[in-house]
């Protein structure tokens, strides 16, 4: 082999390197990319599974105050009426 073909040689095994180099990269790029979407879509996910969650809870404490506040009513209903029994009960001793 003379030295044109040796250096020929060279050359085209540095290119070759190079270009493997840069597809590997490419390739490595590409695929963390692809890993960031994938996560950025599962948090995505995350996300609007918390926002309903949310929702829900919300939605569970308003019905819990409406009820805590239809039993407060009732009771001082049941109050009212045993109060209202008492003061006609001929047999209930007023000054108790």
């Amino acid at each position: 082999m003379t030295l044109a073909t040796n250096t020929t040689l060279i050359v085209v095994l540095i290119v070759i390197a190079v270009v493997v180099i840069a597809a590997l990269l490419f390739l490595a790029r590409n695929r963390r990319e692809h890993k960031l979407e994938e996560r950025r879509e599962e948090a995505g996910e995350h996300r609007e599974e918390a926002q309903t969650r949310e929702r829900r809870a919300e939605q569970a404490r308003l019905q819990a105050e409406e009820q805590a506040d239809r039993a407060r009513k009732e009771q001082e209903a049941a109050q009212a009426a045993e109060q209202r029994a008492r003061e006609v009960d001929p047999d209930v001793d007023e000054s108790s």
